[in-house]
């Protein structure tokens, strides 16, 4: 990806695009990066709800995305807390009260789901930790998939929930973030496990207009440009899927980015079309500029599709 001065503006994505260590300095004194850092360090609250953009859990996995080692990053505590929260299943678990209307108990408990724990691992991946545990963790939530792509399945301590869905289908947000998990790891990027939930996530987007399991949806909302990547949107849907290479001859995938692109001013510039005002401090937190962050984001799903 060539590097444009514009692209200077901020000092996280200057330093991401250039990964030297001139720029790893203005990146980490950068204010809004300074406060994701107090806050995955501090007290993580309860998961009430898979898609709370400022959970701490969202934010260390965007976090772990930027190059920048845990040391410098100054995350430690964090993910010292996400490594002794290991659960007798071999998973990383996080606090979780599912209010009693959403079918939880209304507890407070340690527990893990398949919508949240290969988060954990993603970002533990990403900030250098490679050891057994991390990979039995892996190998564990790999063998849950079906042939349909990975179910809704949550721990044992959260006494059976699962979100408003049929049991005998796919959960599109677990599906689309195992395959963000599996795509770490080279071996698995063609594995029969990643085919398997690559085929169910376009099979969602080829039937989008009929199926709708778990009441995830892939209509007008979900095609908004929207960053970071969090809950069940395009952008996110694309980083994943591009990632793979059966992408890159996949008539379905380039539907995909044709509606992505159509987003565009023709410049190459997005405005995004949804934002999270957890994230209001960044350029994607905002509806009224272009964000040099989606044209980030934007290219490098291009260029893997050129590679």
């Amino acid at each position: 990806m060539a590097k444009e001065e514009r692209f200077d503006g901020d000092p996280v994505l200057k330093h991401l695009m250039s990964g030297g260590r001139a720029t790893l300095q203005e990146a980490l004194s950068f204010p809004p990066l300074r406060s994701l850092v107090d806050q995955v360090n501090g007290p993580w609250p309860p998961l009430t709800s898979h898609k709370s953009a400022g959970h701490p859990l969202h934010t260390l996995v965007f976090l772990s995305e930027l190059g920048i080692s845990e040391e410098e990053l100054g995350v430690q505590m964090a993910v010292r807390r996400l490594l002794s929260s290991l659960s007798t299943e071999g998973l990383f678990q996080v606090p979780v009260k599912i209010p009693v209307h959403f079918g939880g108990s209304g507890e407070l408990s340690d527990s893990w789901a398949l919508c949240d724990a290969p988060l954990c691992s993603y970002a533990l991946i990403n900030l250098g930790h490679g050891d057994e545990v991390i990979g039995r963790s892996i190998d564990t939530m790999r063998a849950m998939v079906r042939e349909n792509g990975w179910p809704c399945v949550t721990s044992p301590s959260m006494g059976g929930f699962h979100g408003p869905g049929k049991k005998g289908d796919p959960c599109p947000y677990a599906n689309l973030i195992m395959l963000r998990l599996l795509s770490t790891d080279p071996s698995s990027l063609r594995s029969n496990e990643a085919r398997q939930g690559y085929e169910a996530a376009m099979d969602l987007w080829t039937n989008s207009r009929q199926v709708h399991p778990y009441q995830f949806y892939m209509g007008t909302d979900f095609r908004k440009l929207k960053l970071p990547f969090i809950w069940y949107d395009i952008m996110h849907f694309g980083e994943v899927m591009s990632r793979y290479p059966w992408a890159r001859d996949d008539e379905r995938f380039r539907d995909v980015m044709s509606i992505i692109r159509s987003s565009g001013n023709g410049s190459g510039h997005y405005i995004p079309g949804s934002v999270w005002t957890a994230w209001k401090d960044w350029d994607f937190g905002q509806k009224k500029e272009p964000s040099r962050w989606l044209e980030f984001a934007i290219r490098r799903i291009e260029d893997r599709l050129r590679d």
